[in-house]
Formats: structure tokens, C-alpha cells, sequence
């Protein structure tokens, strides 16, 4: 079948737009063929700096025939309903229909339209232009003299050339003739700007790659990032270094250049006074350069990396001297900067603070200080930190926020903190804290290590948490501008890796009335409901990416009606799935969902629930009794193991009620023809219910 091959070519595409608009681009195009019934065997879809391309094959060479029935009005209706079936069916009269026969609605008329296929290059022809004008470009420009014109074309840069042909493998493709502000498509494209700047002429995909390669444009992102990657890495190991990689860096490389030409330049050794961070963020900001380390010491060398797009007949020497003069002036800003900020102490930044709004109605950044100093006090308690360090920490955790380096480079914040409060002679802890309490920022991000960190970065989590619920301002499905939920996720992990029981509505309730001191105590409650359901939501999504059942989360969220903390919540999951997968696991929670259905049965006929301790003086059989005593047994057991934590021998010790509960289905009839009996066995269900809820909510366990 036939293939399509299509490309825009334009002036330089932003780096940051190719990945997106090389998946629009083929989106669109499928998600069109497939609406008009070509159902096409692959697609893949590239970008580079000056075009977005795109290869569809094993497409049909036409639409298939179609065949439709049209119902119309009943045999003998109104003229004016006969006349619209005819004009709509494009029918002449009436003889052109057929009469289908119902007997008890009435005879009624039926239209036979057969619609042909188009050819699929006319099909093509039509749906091009509609993309290439509707194209989602984030930000779009119009050029020229057409600009001016109603309806002229908006593209993200100006378009100089669209490729689109279609045709058998074996055969010279066709042209997909069409118009668009004045661009004819055709199948003409260009080479590298400088080194083959001349036309090509392209028939097919694998024509038109193998070309463009010759060209020197490598059409393939992934294969520029390959390139520039191992060149980089055989460049600095042949010198006797290491580069620093960097994904996102080379993500943006890959879309700065066609032909990458990878060069190792130098700077001043003086610069490696400063902090590594601040060279490969001043490096890789200004020049988009990698940095290299010297693998003894695993310290910055002063070498960099660039990725030139052209071979220069000096071996790259121009390019390299031009981005070694660049570096060299900006590092020299980094520098001043740097060491500017250490003649002034972080706590004598703090006073302007007070003039800085965090937000509208949660006052200014110095009063959120004085509620993270507050909590993360409190935390070290409970966490084993040094409660003076903790107040220390936190009272200058935001300081470098006001310095220079962090000015001109907002993600080092925190990093800097580190070494300014580390350089002006504060604890090694104290200056941890500074770096660490943003910690975790992601799902690949660590959580904090020294007690003093977690104590700062879960009080910074928090009073934004509890600060954003007090102000009514949570998240919205999708809407998070506070990244609220990427604090509770921190909050949870921290929890969690760290070892510590947290509960969300605790936390929110000791905390609120420093933000919003009129709240009445309902109200407080009100928002802790919330607030709990909030953390219940990100836990379980958390244990669910991990692999956990979402049942046994659910299960184990409110035994007995109560919170669970965090931890406690993770370890219950933990151990009632190692008991599910147990034989006396999945038969116990058998026999509990059995006795739950009889009495969700019972109740709903007598209008009441069956409460209560069950009278021993009516057990008339011995496998009653049997089940009563395993029973009491179990609901000490179990309760001792809970309030210590030990989840797991809490079921064990559930499991020694399976046998009793099998003998008891076995060999008791629950609805006894006495009906004292008959209620004081379903009591004894409900204490099945209850022994069981202590642990997890059995009956909403799936299977």
C-alpha cells in the first residue's frame, strides 16, 4: 500500500516546541486519516531545528465504497417530510426509494445511498491545509506581505516549504497538490543551512532521509542526542575527564543543531573557587555547555563541552574561542555575585522578608518564617532533631532567596543556602536544612536524611498545605498552581521512608488557627475532613504506583471508624496483602464477606441492626461456642498487636479465627425456627464484622 511522506520546513523552531509538535503533527494526521476510513499500518513523526517531518505508511490507495440506508418519513406523510427525505437522500422522486414494511408502525420510506470512495491522495489534499492552518503551536507569528491579509497563515516561525507525496514503494510517488498562503506543496526541501543549503528534490521517506543526511541534517532526534552523547563522552575521556551528564541539556542540544559537531573549550582555573553548581548553571544557562569532572577528585575541571552545527574548515577553533569569551565573562558575573552575597550574613537578609507578600491572605514571607520556625520545632521532637539546630534551620531555610546567585539562578535556591550558611560558620546540620527541607521536589527526588532537614521540610509542607486549606484555595481536578500536591506527596514519603506516623488531620488541626485564628471548632473540623481526604487520596495513589491493591488501601484507611496515620496505613497494606496471599487469609475473608452478606441481609428485612454482646446462654451448639471464644481470643490479640504496631501478628492472630468460622458455616444454621436463637447468631456474625474491622474493613476486599 502507499506511503505518505510530509514535511513543513521554516525558519529555526524553538528546542522546547520540537518533541510536542513533532507529536502533534503525526497525531493530527492519523487521527484524520482514520476519520475518513484509512486505517494506515505505522506512522513516526521528526523534528529538527528547521522542520517538522512526518512518514505514514501502508495507508489504501482509496476510501472504500460506502453503503448506507436511509429511514424516511411513513407512506402517505406529509409533503413537506417526503420532500426533505428526497432532497436530503438526493433522491428524484419517490420511485428512486423503496418501501420497508413494519405491521405495527406503519409502512415507511427507505433511501439506498451509495457514496463512492475518493482516492486517497484527494482525501490527503483536502486534510493537509486544515492541519498545517490549525496547527497548536503555543505561540505563533505571521510575516511578509500576506500577514496583513485576513486569514493568513500563523506559524510558529515563517514557513518557507511544504513536502507531501504519496505513492507504492515500487512506484514514482505522486504530489499531493495543494496551496497554503502561497506555498505550493511540491517535493523540494533543503539541506543544512551552511553546508548544503542548496534544493533537493525527495520522492519517498527513506529518498528523502538518506538525502537529507547527505545534506548533513540528521533527521532523527534520538540520533543527534546519540551522537552528541558519545562524542561528548569519547571528547572528555580522551583528555582524561568525565562529563557530567545531563538530560534535559541534551534534550535542548539535540534541537539547537542538525549536524552536531561536539568541541571541548577551557576557562580560568580561578573560576573553580566557586561552587560547581554555580559554573554549570552559569555554563549551561548562557551557553547551553556541559561540563566535565576530573574522575580523581569528582570535582568540576575547567573544560566544557559545546555542540557546534557545522564542520568548520578550523577544525571548530573559531566557535570554540567564541563560547570561551562568553563563558569567561559570565563566570566572572557568577563570581562577583558569589562572592558578593558571602559579605552579607544570611540572617541580616531576613528583615526584608517582612516586606515581601507570600500571598494576599497568607500574610508576607517573614510571617510564614515564624510558622515554620514554630512547627518545625515541634516536629523535632518528634522526629529525634536537635530542637535549637531545628529553630535555627528553619529561621534561615529561605534566606538565599534574596541573594544574587540565586537571583539569576532560581534553582540553585536552597543548594546556596547550603554553602553561604556553611562559609559563615553555621552547623553542618543547620546548613543541610537549607538544601534539603525543598526535598523531595519529584517522584525520583530523595527524601531528607539528617532529623533536622525532615523536621524543616515537613513544617514548610505543611504550612502550605494547612495554609492553602485555611484560605479555601485546594486543588481542582487538574488545576494545582501551589503544587499542593507535590507537598503531600513529600509529606508522604517523608512519612514513609523516613519511619514516621503522621496524622494529616492532626497536623492541619494544631496548626490552622496560627493562619486563621476566628475559625470556630466546626469549622476546623469541616476543613480537616478535607484535609484527611486529601492525604487519603495522594496515599493511595502513592501505594498504587508502588503496586498496592487500591481495595486493601481502602480497606485499612478507617478501621474501627478511626484515622490511621501514614505509616500505620502503609504497614497494614503491607501485612494484610502477605495475608490475603495466605490460605487462611483468602478462606478467612471468605467467611467474613459470607457473614457480612447474611447480616447486610438480615438487617435490611428486620430494619435493624444486630449490636450488642451475643447472650452465651443461647449457644445450643458447640461450634458456637467455639467461634465465641476464638472470638474474645482474637480481638485481645489482635488489639495488643495493633497498638504496638505489629501489623503483622495482628494477622496471625485474625487467622486463628478461620477454623472456627469455617465450622461454624459448616454446621450452624443462622436463621434458627427460634428467634431468640436466630438473633443471637446474627450478633455473633456482627462479632466476626467487628473483630475483623479492628484490623482492616474486610468488606471491601475484592475476590
Amino acid at each position: 500500500m502507499p506511503d505518505l511522506l510530509f514535511e513543513l520546513f521554516s525558519e529555526e523552531i524553538p528546542a522546547r516546541m520540537q518533541a510536542k509538535a513533532a507529536d502533534d503533527l503525526r497525531r493530527m494526521v492519523t487521527d484524520k486519516l482514520v476519520a475518513e476510513g484509512l486505517v494506515y499500518e505505522g506512522a513516526k513523526a521528526f523534528a529538527t531545528p528547521r522542520r517538522l517531518a512526518l512518514t505514514v505508511h501502508g495507508i489504501p490507495a482509496r476510501q472504500s465504497d460506502l453503503k448506507e440506508e436511509r429511514k424516511g418519513p411513513r407512506v402517505g406523510g406529509p409533503e413537506a417530510a417526503i420532500a426533505g427525505f428526497l432532497k436530503a437522500a438526493g433522491l428524484a422522486s419517490l420511485d428512486e426509494a423503496k418501501i420497508q414494511r413494519d405491521p405495527k408502525k406503519g409502512d415507511f420510506y427507505v433511501a439506498l445511498i451509495e457514496k463512492p470512495g475518493r482516492a486517497t491522495i484527494d482525501v490527503l489534499a483536502d486534510i493537509l491545509p486544515v492541519i498545517i492552518r490549525t496547527f497548536p503551536w503555543p505561540k505563533s507569528m505571521r510575516w511578509g506581505e500576506r500577514s496583513a491579509r485576513s486569514g493568513a497563515l500563523s506559524w510558529v516561525r515563517p514557513l518557507h516549504a511544504i513536502t507531501a507525496t504519496f505513492g507504492l514503494e515500487t512506484e514514482e510517488p505522486d504530489v499531493v497538490k495543494f496551496v497554503v498562503d502561497g506555498i505550493e506543496a511540491g517535493q523540494t526541501t533543503f539541506g543544512h543551512r551552511f553546508m548544503a543549503p542548496a534544493p533537493i528534490s525527495v520522492r519517498r521517506f527513506e529518498d528523502y532521509e538518506a538525502k537529507l543526511l547527505d545534506a548533513r541534517v540528521v533527521l532523527d532526534p534520538e540520533r543527534r542526542k546519540d551522537t552528541i552523547l558519545t562524542d561528548a563522552k569519547q571528547l572528555a575521556f580522551a583528555q582524561g575527564f568525565e562529563l557530567v551528564e545531563d538530560q534535559v541539556l541534551l534534550d535542548e542540544v539535540a534541537g539547537l543543531v542538525e549536524w552536531p559537531v561536539v568541541l571541548m573549550g577551557s576557562f580560568d582555573k580561578e573560576f573553580l573557587s566557586i561552587p560547581g553548581e554555580v559554573i554549570r548553571a552559569t555554563i549551561r544557562n548562557n551557553q547551553k555547555c556541559f561540563v566535565v569532572s576530573d574522575p580523581k577528585t569528582k570535582k568540576l575541571a575547567n573544560k566544557f563541552i559545546l555542540t557546534a552545527n557545522i564542520e568548520a574548515s578550523d577544525g571548530g577553533q573559531a566557535i570554540t574561542a567564541g563560547n570561551e569569551r562568553v563563558i569567561r565573562a559570565r563566570l566572572s558575573d557568577a563570581k562577583f555575585f558569589y562572592e558578593t552575597d558571602l559579605k552579607t550574613k544570611l540572617e541580616d537578609r531576613l528583615p526584608k522578608f517582612e516586606q515581601i507578600v507570600f500571598h494576599e491572605k497568607l500574610g508576607t514571607q517573614g510571617e510564614r518564617i515564624k510558622r515554620i520556625e514554630l512547627s518545625a520545632a515541634e516536629f523535632a521532637t518528634h522526629v529525634g532533631a536537635d530542637v535549637e539546630k531545628t529553630k535555627r534551620a528553619a529561621h534561615l531555610a529561605k534566606a538565599d532567596l534574596l541573594t544574587d546567585v540565586v537571583g539569576e539562578f532560581p534553582e540553585l535556591q536552597g543548594l546556596m543556602g547550603k554553602y553561604y550558611a556553611l562559609a559563615q560558620g553555621e552547623d553542618a546540620s543547620v546548613a543541610a536544612a537549607s538544601e534539603e527541607h525543598y526535598k523531595p521536589q519529584g517522584p525520583n527526588d530523595r527524601v531528607p536524611t539528617d532529623p533536622v532537614s525532615i523536621a524543616v521540610a515537613l513544617a514548610d509542607k505543611i504550612d502550605t498545605l494547612v495554609g492553602f486549606w485555611a484560605i479555601d484555595e485546594k486543588p481542582t481536578g487538574s488545576k494545582d498552581p501551589y503544587a499542593l500536591r507535590r507537598a503531600a506527596l513529600g509529606v508522604i514519603r517523608i512519612a514513609i521512608e523516613r519511619e514516621i506516623e503522621l496524622y494529616p488531620r492532626g497536623l492541619l488541626e494544631r496548626r490552622i488557627k496560627r493562619i486563621r485564628a476566628n475559625l470556630s471548632d466546626e469549622e476546623i473540623s469541616e476543613i480537616g475532613d478535607s484535609f484527611q481526604r486529601f492525604f487519603e487520596d495522594r496515599l493511595t495513589v502513592q501505594l498504587r504506583d508502588q503496586g498496592a491493591r487500591h481495595d486493601l488501601v481502602e480497606a485499612v484507611l478507617h478501621p474501627g471508624g478511626r484515622e490511621v496515620g501514614l505509616l500505620s496505613t502503609v504497614r497494614r497494606v503491607e501485612a494484610l496483602g502477605k495475608f490475603l496471599d495466605t490460605d487462611d487469609g483468602k478462606n478467612l475473608l471468605a467467611g467474613t464477606k459470607r457473614a457480612s452478606n447474611i447480616l447486610g441481609i438480615e438487617e435490611k428485612k428486620d430494619k435493624r441492626s444486630f449490636d450488642g454482646t451475643p447472650d452465651p446462654a443461647l449457644y445450643k451448639v458447640d461450634e458456637e461456642k467455639a467461634l465465641a471464644k476464638a472470638i474474645d481470643q482474637v480481638k485481645a490479640e489482635a488489639a495488643a498487636a495493633v497498638a504496638k504496631e505489629d501489623f503483622a501478628a495482628a494477622m496471625s492472630a485474625m487467622a486463628k479465627l478461620r477454623p472456627a468460622v469455617d465450622a461454624f458455616f459448616d454446621k450452624v444454621k443462622v436463621n434458627d425456627d427460634d428467634p431468640k436463637v436466630r438473633e443471637n447468631r446474627l450478633k455473633l456474625l456482627n462479632e466476626i464484622r467487628a473483630a475483623t474491622r479492628a484490623v482492616a474493613d474486610f468488606s471491601k476486599i475484592e475476590g
